[in-house]
């Protein structure tokens, strides 16, 4: 299978060739920090390949603390990238910088303890299809 993703400002696109054997969910307090959210949405593989399109100059790698927890972003928009960890047998994929249709549901929420302290009872919040007041409820 063939995805194509880009960043925010278009400088920088890719395909990743394969498949995703695993999309996860986490809201370690890493995760966080690297999305400003709830919790990072992150597709996984051992096989698929990534090939960057455009823009490779721009994609900066950022190790923390040489700990393994790995972000990539377009050194333009600050866009989440695809990056290879493990010595080069892990490609993670951002979900949200992907352009073509996400093959899997998320298959779990990992490190749920960890999730931030509002992170809960999300169910019941409105919700809208555009910004509140604009749109109509979803």
């Amino acid at each position: 299978m063939l995805h194509q993703g880009s960043c925010l400002c278009g400088r920088v696109s890719f395909e990743v060739e394969g498949d995703f054997e695993n999309f996860f969910l986490c809201h370690c307090e890493r995760c966080r920090k690297d999305t400003g959210s709830a919790h990072a949405a992150n597709l996984f593989s051992s096989t698929a390949r990534l090939r960057w399109l455009s823009g490779a100059d721009r994609v900066k790698t950022f190790d923390f603390n040489s700990t393994g927890h790995i972000k990539s972003f377009c050194s333009e928009c600050g866009s989440a990238l695809p990056n290879v960890q493990m010595g080069g047998t892990l490609l993670m994929v951002p979900a949200g910088s992907l352009d073509s249709p996400v093959p899997l549901k998320p298959e779990a929420h990992i490190f749920w303890a960890r999730r931030g302290h509002w992170d809960t009872d999300l169910e019941g919040i409105p919700r809208c299809n555009g910004l509140p007041g604009d749109a109509d409820e979803a």
